[in-house]
């Protein structure tokens, strides 16, 4: 079976992914013309060597809608003769799309692929797709269905982690995102939006909070109670599981995950398609793996795929130093993890975190498609995963999201 290589990996900055966010007036599909742009004008090579785009796209409506692949490898000056498919698995659609172009390649049917994701959550937002999952009274009673912020707090509940906990991480958290962009550990890897002009529109991602507080995050309400009671959700979450007597509400604005608008592109192939365009592999992917978790809780999935992964991939958890998701409500998943694959280590929880940076996973990097953000300057091994990568404590950082797909990479040099 041919390898897959990882040549390049770029992202834009994160916008606020509201109406006076920065990327506002920025199309999605104008965003992943960007990130597509970018990986052809940062190397020499005939951008019709590329055989396929694959971009994540959770709410492919409107603007966003049709084969924003396609239509953007067009705009990008990839020619008439590269294809393109968008996918969703809702948060982890970007990483599984990079997960789809490395089976292409890995299967022999393709040498170079680009996997990637887009998000305009300013312009398109959260379900404007719809589903039957949500909407349907059939599908959503028998299942149990639940909001992501209820979930999150379910979790919360039944883990026991307090109010204060999940502040004290996001503080933590808003500073170690400063830090890495203080010490420059993105500059290989984001690439500004511009406008037609040619002019900056964003450099830097603009959603991080560094000087959040504990003493500020307490003056935030719970954003779920409402939905929760009156909506009838929290009734559902303690009908699942009753184990609980009720929910303990302690998602608020400033611990919860961002929304953000992005988009990002990974330049994935064999090693003779990147001997023929003059490129030098910074990665290997070993593996990946997906599962469905129960709706209700859904959030705790990466654990059990992470397990699932690393059997694949034949590694062990004890050979990782450090973990990382990003992910909608961080914070209930984070938990859930300490609590299922705890490796005896003294702090294993304050552990959880990629000590390279990229660490805004609370006002976060999270948008549903962002696929990658790697700083690869130093030999590492890293596990991507449902907004979860595990990682030697060398230097990875990935920003992939939710359901639940997970990828083990090797850096080659």
């Amino acid at each position: 079976m041919p390898d897959a290589f990882i040549f390049d990996a770029v992202r834009t900055p994160r916008g606020r992914g509201k109406a006076d966010g920065s990327l506002h007036e920025v199309t999605a599909l104008n965003l992943a013309a960007q990130a597509l742009g970018a990986i052809k004008d940062r190397h020499d090579f005939d951008p019709g060597l590329v055989e396929d785009v694959v971009m994540g796209c959770v709410d492919p409506v409107g603007e966003a809608g049709a084969d924003i692949a396609r239509t953007a490898a067009l705009v990008a000056g990839y020619g008439d003769g590269v294809p393109g498919i968008q996918i969703n698995r809702f948060c982890a659609s970007g990483l599984d799309a990079v997960n789809f172009a490395a089976a292409e390649v890995m299967s022999g049917q393709h040498d170079m692929v680009i996997g990637g994701g887009v998000e305009s959550m300013s312009r398109v937002g959260i379900g404007a797709s719809g589903g039957a999952w949500s909407m349907d009274p059939t599908i959503a009673v028998e299942h149990y269905f639940l909001p992501q912020g209820i979930s999150a707090d379910l979790i919360a509940t039944k883990y026991g982690f307090s109010r204060d906990d999940v502040d004290a991480y996001a503080v933590e958290s808003q500073k170690r995102a400063a830090k890495a962009w203080e010490e420059g550990r993105f500059k290989n890897s984001v690439v500004p939006v511009k406008d037609v002009n040619g002019l900056t529109i964003l450099a830097r991602d603009e959603h991080m909070r560094p000087a959040t507080t504990m003493q500020t995050l307490a003056q935030l309400q719970p954003s779920f109670v409402q939905m929760g009671e009156l909506g009838g959700f929290d009734a559902v979450a303690v009908q699942k599981h009753p184990e609980i007597e009720g929910l303990n509400h302690v998602h608020t604005p400033g611990n919860s995950s961002g929304i953000v608008d992005g988009a990002a592109a990974v330049l994935v192939g064999n090693k003779e398609a990147g001997a023929r365009a003059g490129l030098k592999p910074r990665a290997r992917i070993k593996a990946f793996a997906n599962i469905g978790s129960e709706p209700a809780i859904m959030l705790t999935g990466p654990v059990p795929v992470t397990e699932k992964v690393l059997k694949k991939a034949k590694y062990m958890l004890s050979m990782w130093d450090s973990f990382t998701k990003q992910s909608a409500d961080e914070r209930g998943r984070r938990a859930q993890r300490a609590r299922n694959t705890d490796d005896g280590s003294e702090d294993f929880l304050n552990r959880m975190g990629d000590l390279e940076g990229d660490h805004d996973d609370w006002y976060s990097p999270n948008f549903r498609a962002q696929t990658s953000d790697m700083a690869l300057d130093t030999q590492h091994i890293a596990i991507q995963g449902d907004e979860a990568n595990l990682g030697y404590k060398d230097n990875i950082n990935t920003d992939l999201k939710k359901d639940t797909a997970t990828s083990v990479g090797e850096v080659r040099w």
